[in-house]
């Protein structure tokens, strides 16, 4: 069965496994944060963004577009006073960072 499935089929396949490694990649970010491993909550962070921006991708996002999008979403939490941007400027940080990286 599996070595005729269509295009679309393992194409759908592929997004279905994109979505639970997403699922898994944040379990493991749990699991690193509760050992208190720095090392193993970086990795799991970076694996769970690049999942994300392939998932995008799969889904038919150009990953500067999302990039736009999340600089856009940026600026609304700063608008908006989020609570991490009211407590910590998180946002405002955020923003400086992928603005210098222009």
């Amino acid at each position: 069965m599996f070595a005729h499935e269509t295009e679309m089929l393992r194409k759908i396949r592929f997004i279905d496994w994109l979505k639970a490694e997403i699922v898994a990649n944040i379990g493991s970010i749990y699991q690193a944060m509760a050992k208190n491993s720095e090392q193993a909550v970086k990795e799991g962070l970076a694996t769970l963004i690049l999942s994300c921006y392939v998932l995008g991708r799969r889904l038919g996002i150009p990953f500067g577009e999302l990039d736009e999008i999340i600089l856009a979403k940026t600026g609304e939490n700063i608008r908006r006073e989020h609570e991490a941007e009211r407590l910590f400027g998180d946002f405002t940080a955020y923003q400086r960072y992928l603005q210098q990286r222009r």
